[in-house]
């Protein structure tokens, strides 16, 4: 059956693929970017299955015109992917926080603004699905990365919250957790900054790494697209899904340690409780 989507971040990576994809599928898409030129070509193949729309997700007049373009061409929307984001590499020392805003409002606010813009609307239409590009980085913190992170375990808290109010109205919601595709997202969509020399051996390395591993992410972009077009059409999506092997080994590795940390100091997290 014929899907109505809205996806963030179009232009490029996972939203480029995606984008490609749900058209590909006979689905109709409100494909968006900064620049909806980048998007022209979509447009040109697949004509009115498609529209464009300039989006910046922090503003929430934007957000809102967006998903009334959805409205206005399709009579509704079906399925929200938040996918617009990035993330810079440094210490937190040396990150500004003017850098800490950026990266937390696009990542985080634009998240927020974006699902709340299409609430109403999935409300009233007691239907649809809401996906939200989370990350590995949103069940792992790392070095480097401390404002990617903070946004991400932002998204992932946000969400279940969302998903437990949304089952009331015969919406899901799924967060999505990739690990590394041959997307742009290690590439000149990143800022790298090695920094000093006291962080070298973590921040310093995973700059270093990130650069490496451009170009070599076990992740295909295609094949994420297909897994997503599949959860899209599941009556029962899953709130969480892993994407990519490295993600599913990273996070079991993560949860593992988690439970035995529980475990080592229950007794210690015990003994606050009031004595019976």
């Amino acid at each position: 059956m014929s899907q109505r989507w809205l996806i963030t971040g179009s232009s490029r990576g996972l939203g480029r693929a995606l984008s490609e994809a749900v058209l590909q599928a006979g689905h109709r898409l409100v494909a968006t970017a900064r620049d909806p030129a980048q998007l022209a070509d979509l447009a040109a193949r697949h004509g009115d299955a498609v529209r464009t729309v300039a989006l910046d997700v922090t503003d929430p007049a934007a957000a809102a015109q967006a998903v009334q373009v959805a409205v206005d061409a399709f009579g509704g929307l079906d399925v929200l992917v938040n996918n617009a984001g990035y993330g810079n590499v440094d210490s937190v020392e040396d990150t500004s926080l003017d850098d800490f805003r950026r990266q937390i409002e696009t990542n985080l606010f634009g998240t927020l603004i974006m699902t709340k813009a299409v609430i109403p609307l999935l409300r009233a239409q007691r239907a649809g699905h809401v996906i939200q590009l989370s990350s590995v980085g949103g069940r792992i913190g790392a070095p480097g990365r401390a404002p990617y992170s903070a946004a991400k375990w932002g998204v992932e808290g946000f969400s279940e919250s969302l998903a437990l109010e949304m089952a009331l109205l015969g919406v899901h919601v799924t967060i999505l957790e990739p690990g590394g595709f041959r997307t742009d997202f290690a590439g000149s969509s990143t800022e790298l900054r090695e920094g000093r020399a006291e962080y070298d051996a973590v921040v310093g390395a995973t700059a270093r790494r990130q650069r490496d591993y451009d170009g070599n992410q076990p992740g295909d972009p295609a094949r994420a697209a297909q897994a997503i077009l599949a959860v899209a059409a599941m009556a029962q999506p899953p709130l969480r899904l892993a994407l990519g092997s490295d993600a599913v080994k990273a996070i079991e590795a993560a949860d593992r340690a988690r439970l035995e940390a529980l475990a080592r100091w229950r007794a210690l997290s015990e003994s606050t409780d009031f004595v019976a």
